[in-house]
């Protein structure tokens, strides 16, 4: 092990916002100001028990960096009220700097909330003294062209779902799997032809 925790730091991975507009947010950041949609995390009962269900979509903003929003479905949160969700998450190259940081923080009194292995990270996450959520992050593994075509569709379906009465994390799903039916007759064709 070299370097001091701090040196061990990369930088921003993430910050996490709540959109009540995901449609607008998705067009804002996407289509206007052109930013590459690498991972989006489509969830049934991961999020609090009075809106489980959600979609956590990611945008690049340079350097590894990204800008993440959460849309819960059925819920339309009053956007004065502070999030418990809005965080910032810093990476760590290694599952030893991550588990490093928890040491540290536990050194400290300090309560590690979760260690959560998600799709492509595994993190840990406390409480700053703000009550703001602070979450250190490692790589799983590297992001892909397959995550970004995932995005792509998942977004997609997003976009298309919201603009139905009652849109639910179902619905996001089956159009998904419409647009991946698409998209493989296209690529059949373009084989074929």
């Amino acid at each position: 092990m070299t370097g001091t925790l701090q040196t061990r730091l990369r930088g921003v991975d993430h910050a996490a916002y709540v959109t009540t507009d995901a449609a607008g947010t998705i067009r804002f950041y996407r289509d206007v100001m052109g930013l590459g949609t690498p991972h989006i995390i489509t969830a049934k009962g991961w999020g609090p028990k009075d809106h489980p269900d959600f979609v956590h979509f990611f945008f690049d903003i340079g350097d590894g960096d990204r800008l993440a929003f959460f849309y819960y479905f059925g819920v339309d949160p009053d956007p004065e009220t502070p999030r418990p969700d809005y965080h910032l998450a810093i990476h760590v190259r290694t599952e030893q700097d991550l588990l490093d940081w928890r040491a540290r923080f536990e050194e400290h009194g300090i309560r590690v909330i979760a260690q959560i292995a998600h799709e492509t990270i595994e993190s840990i996450y406390v409480r700053d003294p703000n009550g703001m959520i602070f979450e250190v992050t490692r790589p799983l593994r590297e992001l892909d062209e397959r995550d970004e075509h995932d995005a792509r569709l998942s977004l997609e379906a997003l976009l298309d779902v919201l603009g139905e009465d009652d849109p639910t994390l179902e619905k996001v799903w089956r159009r998904k799997a419409e647009l991946i039916e698409k998209d493989d007759e296209n690529k059949d064709e373009k084989d074929e032809g």
